[in-house]
């Protein structure tokens, strides 16, 4: 417990005089520019990335997000359409069953019943079922992510407001409190 004391107060120490020196070191002017706040962005960003998975993160200049994007719907119609063909299989030979024309030296269904075929179209379905939401949530979540990092980046953001760890003494029974302090300059 010493040991994680004496390390946030070291952390506290150091933090507090980089920013003593880098505030002494620089000019205090405040640039009077305005970004343009563009209201429709969000809106654009969305439309683009529920028209083609992945050009929001592109209109937003978040290209490392595309690939993630892409890779996340790719994983999802791959075991969507695996799925549902295990499943076509395992219904298949259980329709040839029921018709009598099943082969019983088939190297995969030959040796199961008709139990079996059954729990394997209801496992497969399952899956299938279960991708294709999956799918959906990633594509939903492609257009969402889009909207929410066009809004966050008209977001203003600067020296106003600040977050640092803050390490108080305990009257009562004298103990370190720690925590962080927001400020915010007007």
């Amino acid at each position: 417990m010493r040991k994680l004391h004496y390390i946030f107060i070291f952390t506290c120490l150091f933090l507090s005089f980089k920013g003593r020196a880098q505030e002494e070191m620089t000019l205090k002017t405040q640039d009077t520019v305005k970004a343009v706040i563009d209201p429709n962005r969000p809106a654009r960003a969305a439309f683009y990335s529920a028209l083609v998975p992945g050009l929001g993160q592109a209109y937003n200049k978040k290209y490392w997000k595309v690939p993630i994007v892409y890779i996340g719907l790719g994983v999802g119609i791959y075991s969507y359409t695996w799925n549902q063909k295990k499943y076509q299989g395992f219904r298949d030979e259980y329709k040839r069953r029921l018709d009598g024309t099943s082969d019983p030296n088939h190297p995969i269904y030959g040796g199961l019943d008709n139990d079996r075929l059954i729990r394997g179209q209801k496992f497969h379905q399952r899956n299938r079922d279960l991708s294709a939401l999956i799918t959906a949530g990633i594509y939903i979540l492609n257009i969402v992510d889009a909207n929410i990092d066009a809004h966050l980046m008209q977001f203003n953001v600067n020296d106003n407001l600040s977050l640092k760890p803050d390490m108080n003494q305990n009257q009562i029974d004298y103990k370190f409190n720690y925590g962080m302090t927001l400020t915010y300059s007007f």
